[in-house]
């Protein structure tokens, strides 16, 4: 896999995280102090979530660039992680609603383990 194909998703989730940041100040910033409290809270939450589970995402790539263990299937799951923690971020900081959003929390943990296990077992069994 080519460099770039791996890193594309690094870049869009790293994206979405400066959006959140910008939409966190923006908020925080523009609205009366009446009204900004709860949509702040909300950016401010959902940006504070990007620096848990992407963490390890990120952690992967790192280590599975340099090591060339970079395929397919990693670029096709960091993408199914992506496309997990947009959902994730969206329902986040639209309805809110807990049950939506717990589902794509857990679809993006399950798919980051997925991940990892393949990263594991590729490394220390050489498959």
């Amino acid at each position: 896999m080519s460099v770039q194909m791996v890193l594309l998703p690094v870049f869009v989730l790293v994206a979405l995280t400066f959006a959140l940041l910008f939409g966190m100040t923006r908020t925080q910033r523009g609205a009366p102090a009446s009204s900004a409290p709860n949509r702040a809270t909300q950016l401010a939450d959902c940006y504070r979530d990007q620096f848990e589970l992407p963490v390890l995402f990120y952690l992967l790539i790192a280590l599975a660039l340099p090591l060339r263990r970079a395929d397919l299937i990693i670029v096709m799951l960091s993408w199914v992680f992506v496309v997990t923690r947009f959902a994730h971020a969206g329902i986040f900081v639209t309805s809110n609603d807990s049950a939506p959003r717990s589902t794509a929390w857990l679809a993006s943990a399950l798919v980051l383990f997925a991940m990892w296990l393949y990263f594991a077992l590729k490394l220390l069994l050489l498959i």
